[in-house]
């Protein structure tokens, strides 16, 4: 049994259920919604790439290495990103949280607070997770602050890590949360969505 099995999260209109190619038409046009691939800090695929990217995170789930969900409104069923746990560790009950985009109309919504809220209560609360993870580019400044303000701790930077789209290596930035920390961290979340500022 897989230590991340396929679940479907819901809260605040939101829904995530396991990213498939059915979600190809819809995560094409929310990565149009504001030519997301164009920014050099994130890896969004261009629309023609949507199902070669979908494929690559059904195999990474098959591998146990991540398991990407699709973002949508729950009323209408739009899609409106994906996010997934990844670099999954078992054996030390840890996952990271990441691959995390969004069509710019959406974005410094509701949307990434209550998808990150759903997500850590599910790895903390559901799985036992001891430690949630991030990472995000040295250069991605607001992926940091994102991170920041759901309340993780920087760990440090490991220098030199990835490749960037545009082929230049980038620094990446790693943080952390520990399940002790969750109860504190949700608390300020959901003073977060009660007052509707967006943690990011």
């Amino acid at each position: 049994m897989a230590f991340v099995e396929p679940v479907t999260l819901r809260q605040s209109g939101l829904r995530l259920e396991p990213l498939a190619l059915a979600h190809e038409a819809g995560l094409a046009a929310a990565a149009a919604d504001g030519e997301l691939w164009r920014l050099r800090v994130t890896s969004v695929p261009e629309p023609q790439d949507t199902r070669a990217y979908i494929e690559t995170a059904l195999r990474m789930r098959d591998e146990g290495a991540r398991f990407a969900f699709a973002v949508l409104d729950d009323a209408t069923g739009r899609v409106l990103g994906t996010t997934s746990y990844h670099d999954i560790l078992p054996a030390v009950k840890r996952v990271e949280i990441g691959y995390t985009w969004y069509a710019q109309s959406v974005q410094r919504t509701h949307v990434n607070t209550t998808a990150k809220l759903l997500m850590m209560g599910h790895a903390f609360d559901t799985l036992g997770c001891h430690v949630v993870g991030w990472r995000t580019d040295n250069f991605n400044f607001a992926s940091q602050r994102a991170i920041e303000r759901l309340g993780a701790k920087k760990d440090g930077v490991i220098r030199g890590h990835a490749l960037r789209r545009d082929g230049t290596i980038r620094d990446t930035v790693m943080y952390s949360m520990r399940s002790g920390e969750w109860p504190e961290a949700r608390a300020q979340l959901l003073y977060l969505l009660q007052r509707h500022v967006p943690a990011e």
